[in-house]
């Protein structure tokens, strides 16, 4: 690191009209080491390196007008000033400054069992995420079994992973949301056998591809309990999120959905449909939302994330 040190050195004083005595052999490691230290910045998405041809590729894929449905429960668009919005924006901070130090672009969301809220966490997460430009974040719907992510957005029936899975599709069926800059590949029709589909080797080659378009990917898995498919989707990760539910979630089931992750993936827990009256109140008091009782009453009444899968 001194050679670093002393190239900067080296490179001040002759701007400054005053010669030093490092020998170029130096200079030429130093030169070495920065170019190394920005390919591995690149390498951990601490730096940015858009492609244009990439841009123009993604902005060329279909586009598709969203419809949510008055039960979406997608607060991260409708209800931006919101409590719930707003700890998911805090979510999206973490994330970020995850990723300084590790490789953080795909980003799995699962819970132990159904109903627990995963889907619509995975969902709101990466609306937030897609508001930091030049970013750009895709949402990834690896629940095969069960698909719901065409549903929130209003999409109507598109196909998906599941037919590009089964050959039945030459595009990766990646479609645009323009009004919220986000990129969605929903799971398509539900399968007959959704474990095999995934196995088939066409999967990793695809995350390969989408990694190297997206800085973002967050992924809707099924639960861990009892399914094998969210094993393949860990594997595929960087990180990995499990999602309770309180009242929902028993601890017997969480100890055991822990215990199928890979714990060196896993970035922590959410609890899912908490009422904190404390975070509520101070929200209230010093956020955004308290321009006018109207809304700070609009606030209190939907001050907790809730969610239906």
């Amino acid at each position: 690191m001194s050679y670093i040190f002393d190239a900067l050195q080296r490179s001040e004083m002759e701007r400054e009209g005053t010669k030093t005595s490092l020998p170029d052999s130096a200079l030429a490691v130093a030169t070495g080491l920065l170019e190394a230290a920005e390919r591995k910045r690149r390498v951990t998405g601490t730096a940015i390196a858009e492609r244009p041809e990439t841009a123009d590729f993604l902005n060329q894929l279909p586009a598709l007008p969203v419809s949510l449905l008055p039960n979406s429960r997608l607060v991260a668009i409708g209800e931006e000033e919101s409590l719930g919005a707003e700890k998911f924006r805090f979510l999206a901070v973490r994330l970020r400054q995850l990723r300084q130090s590790r490789t953080m672009k795909k980003v799995l969301i699962t819970s132990t069992i159904p109903q627990e809220g995963k889907s619509t966490v995975a969902a709101n997460l990466a609306c937030t995420l897609a508001r930091r430009k030049p970013h750009k974040t895709l949402l990834l719907e690896g629940d095969l079994r069960r698909p719901t992510v065409a549903q929130k957005f209003g999409l109507g029936h598109v196909p998906g992973l599941s037919e590009w899975l089964r050959g039945e599709s030459e595009s990766m069926n990646i479609y645009r949301l323009e009004a919220l800059g986000l990129w969605v590949l929903p799971a398509g029709s539900a399968p007959e056998n959704p474990l095999e589909l995934m196995q088939s080797g066409r999967l990793s080659s695809l995350m390969d591809q989408l990694t190297s378009w997206f800085d973002w990917i967050v992924i809707d898995s099924p639960p861990v309990l009892p399914l094998a498919d969210t094993s393949i989707w860990a594997r595929l990760a960087d990180g990995i999120l499990l999602v309770t539910r309180k009242s929902v979630t028993e601890k017997q089931q969480l100890l055991r959905g822990l215990e199928a992750l890979e714990r060196s993936k896993l970035l922590g827990a959410l609890v899912n449909g908490s009422t904190d009256a404390a975070h509520s109140d101070y929200y209230q008091r010093y956020g955004p939302a308290t321009s006018s009782p109207e809304n700070a009453d609009r606030t209190s009444k939907r001050s907790s994330v809730k969610a239906d899968q």
